[in-house]
């Protein structure tokens, strides 16, 4: 499998790739696949804030290459990220995510695709000016920015234009009304490790989750598919995340009663909690921030189940991103990839109709380098996620991702 999208849904967009970028130029483009066909989306509808100055057709100070044809339309992206941010780390990641999006750009084999980048920055203020920017150069879609206090700052301005923004932050409260989040997002994990844990005979759940905006989340969506699947909550056991000693709460969560106890922790905290737990204990679960492979040599956690997409999942993807760029791409990568892959392959409409919610919202999903994926009208990403074992030796798969979201819509 190559890194570009999968087929694999009878209308999931799969990704070829292309040949012109606006700026960042200057690597050597890596010799492109063979090209996969598109099948076009479904017609959907739903409600959407009405533009009140709309992009409706060529103006003379929208971005033109040379060698595009007059009177030919290209596919305008931009591309917004925090490259002049403050902190080194997140400069690093958004070149990395640069790279990852031009990646998508070469594979996609388009010659009409355009990534015009855009610096969000290191305030909402500065990503919302950069969005405006973008737009008046011709953008018809944006991905990025980054951080959820800028999402919601470009909102407003993608809306007023009717253009859509495909954003990477992980906060659902800033999605929805043509803004679509394409990062993972923790309430799908707990819904599918829940989910999951309840179809194998757990009726009895504790969930032991940190006090934190994370946490907020993951107890919210914990209820809602304990409700649904019918099992009994046991007993919610928040804890301060810097605390550290958790036996107290160790002790509860053993005693309650529980034959599955959720754990939204990772790293040492995570160690330590199931450390205490003692053995033998109920099953554990847990969100994708157990996957990480320092946690392999935790005995506890042995046997512990969690939702994540599979660790191989996007070998093809790493290995041609190393290949092109002479780096590892960061962990968010393919995320950059997969919005300029998904804009390539719903870019054959007609120029400033092409990006619509009904395209976007495609109840069979898309086919990303991680699996398949989906936007609700909320602008939140539904994934197929598989169902990860901790093992000594590596994270076991016992559940497969779905290759398609049609058996569970039917």
């Amino acid at each position: 499998m190559n890194a570009s999208f999968r087929a694999g849904l009878p209308r999931v967009c799969a990704i070829a790739g292309a040949l012109a970028t606006f700026a960042f130029a200057g690597c050597t483009p890596p010799p492109p696949p063979k090209p996969v066909p598109v099948a076009p989306p479904p017609v959907v509808t739903h409600l959407r804030t009405a533009a009140r100055h709309p992009l409706v057709g060529e103006e003379p100070e929208f971005i033109r290459l040379s060698n595009i044809p007059r009177g030919h339309t290209p596919v305008r992206v931009g591309v917004l990220l925090p490259f002049s941010n403050g902190s080194a780390t997140t400069r690093t990641l958004a070149k990395g995510l640069m790279n990852a999006a031009e990646l998508a750009l070469f594979d996609a084999r388009n010659p009409d695709l355009l990534l015009m980048p855009g610096d969000e920055g290191a305030s909402p203020r500065q990503a919302a000016a950069a969005a405006r920017t973008l737009i008046s150069e011709g953008a018809e879609i944006i991905i990025g920015p980054l951080f959820a206090p800028s999402v919601s700052a470009v909102a407003p301005v993608v809306r007023d234009h009717g253009i859509a923004l495909i954003g990477l932050s992980t906060d659902r409260s800033v999605g929805g009304d043509g803004v679509y989040l394409l990062s993972y997002q923790p309430e799908t994990e707990v819904q599918r490790v829940v989910s999951y844990s309840a179809s194998r005979g757990h009726t009895n759940f504790t969930a032991v989750i940190p006090r934190t905006a994370y946490g907020d989340r993951v107890l919210a969506a914990f209820k809602a598919e304990a409700a649904k699947d019918h099992v009994t909550v046991r007993a919610v056991l928040r804890y301060d995340s810097g605390t550290p000693d958790l036996s107290q709460t160790a002790s509860a969560a053993s005693s309650s009663g529980a034959d599955a106890i959720l754990i939204a922790q990772g790293g040492q905290q995570l160690a330590a909690m199931a450390a205490q737990l003692g053995n033998p204990h109920p099953q554990l679960l847990g969100t994708g921030l157990w996957s990480e492979k320092s946690l392999l040599h935790e005995s506890s956690l042995s046997g512990g189940w969690f939702a994540a997409p599979p660790a191989e999942a996007d070998a093809a993807f790493q290995a041609r991103y190393r290949s092109a760029y002479r780096s590892t791409p960061p962990q968010l990568a393919t995320l950059a990839y997969d919005a300029v892959s998904l804009v390539a392959a719903l870019s054959k409409g007609a120029p400033y109709h092409r990006f619509t919610d009904a395209a976007l919202t495609d109840p069979d999903g898309f086919s990303g380098v991680s699996g398949i994926f989906r936007f609700m009208a909320n602008g939140s990403c539904e994934r197929g996620l598989a169902i990860l074992r901790v093992e000594p030796d590596g994270f076991h798969i016992v559940d497969p991702a779905p290759q398609s979201f049609q058996a569970k819509a039917s």
